[in-house]
């Protein structure tokens, strides 16, 4: 089964409705860390990293990082708004998910792929 983070800007009832081996970054015990350090904790031990982060991918160096991100665009982070995000996300989940595999989301449920 696919393991997958959700970052802590996304809401812990969003676990419930991912259909993975989901966890929260502070159940992991890892709030607090700086994306960097997270990316290279989360790879190490998952699959995926789902984030509302839209910079991530910018901000840091992802060369070598062996983690699938899906970056989720949406209103806010409000669970109402994330909601209508569920589908798509399960189905990106089902798909074949590979490191260094960068998936956008948003609310039209449509996946744009790309490669760090």
């Amino acid at each position: 089964m696919v393991k997958v983070l959700l970052d802590e800007n996304l809401p812990r009832k969003l676990k419930w409705m991912i259909e993975a081996d989901a966890m929260t970054v502070p159940e992991r015990g890892w709030s607090g860390i700086k994306n960097g350090k997270l990316l290279q904790l989360a790879s190490s031990e998952l699959d995926v990293l789902l984030t509302m982060d839209r910079g991530i991918r910018h901000q840091q160096n992802l060369q070598g990082v062996d983690l699938c991100l899906i970056i989720l665009s949406a209103p806010s982070n409000d669970i109402d708004d994330l909601i209508p995000l569920a589908p798509a996300i399960n189905e990106a989940l089902k798909a074949e998910i590979s490191p260094e595999l960068v998936l956008s989301i948003g609310l039209q449920f449509q996946a744009a792929k790309s490669r760090m």
